[in-house]
């Protein structure tokens, strides 16, 4: 048996969007538009849970905020993200405990081929991307997918993380660099 497109994609392998994935993102920017214009943080938070895989208590996300799909993000107790965050979450983002991210904080796990014709194909996958507890992310920082953030590390503003991170570390810079 085959798999579906959505299957390749959640799976990580290479896929191309169709249309049930393209109803699955019309479906995710209509849950968006309501989110992004929420009047309370409590209407917000019960948003969160009728989108995302997990959503721990007191977790808030201030609004505007922007995904591909929402359901495949889990996020922990007490998660915090400023305005203006963008996550591409083709595949798992699973964001850790108390972990606070700045604002226009971008993650990606929407990958391409490396290969110019494969790309021009229209072929596509994703990486996941994991965030431990307790780690802060500055403003503007940008996560690649298939990163690891360890528990605990610190990511200076406006730094572009392209490999793991270890727990407890301080990496800033582009690309990210232990400090």
């Amino acid at each position: 048996m085959s798999k579906t497109e959505k299957q390749k994609m959640l799976a990580g392998e290479l896929y191309r969007p169709d249309a049930e994935l393209a109803a699955e993102h019309a479906m995710a920017k209509e849950w968006m538009a309501r989110y992004n214009s929420a009047l309370s943080p409590g209407e917000q938070h019960v948003m969160l849970r009728e989108r995302f895989r997990r959503v721990g208590k007191d977790a808030m996300i201030r609004a505007p905020f922007f995904c591909d799909y929402g359901s495949n993000i889990s996020v922990g107790d007490g998660v915090f993200l400023n305005f203006n965050c963008v996550i591409l979450d083709v595949v798992e983002v699973e964001i850790g405990d108390r972990t606070q991210i700045g604002p226009a904080v971008q993650i990606y796990t929407a990958d391409h081929p490396r290969d110019a014709e494969t790309r021009r194909s229209g072929l596509e996958f994703g990486r996941p991307i994991r965030i431990g507890r307790d780690v802060w992310i500055g403003g503007g920082a940008i996560i690649l997918p298939g990163v690891t953030i360890g528990d605990g590390a610190l990511i200076g503003a406006g730094s572009v993380v392209t490999r793991d991170v270890a727990p407890g570390a301080t990496v800033a810079g582009n690309p990210a660099r232990p400090r």
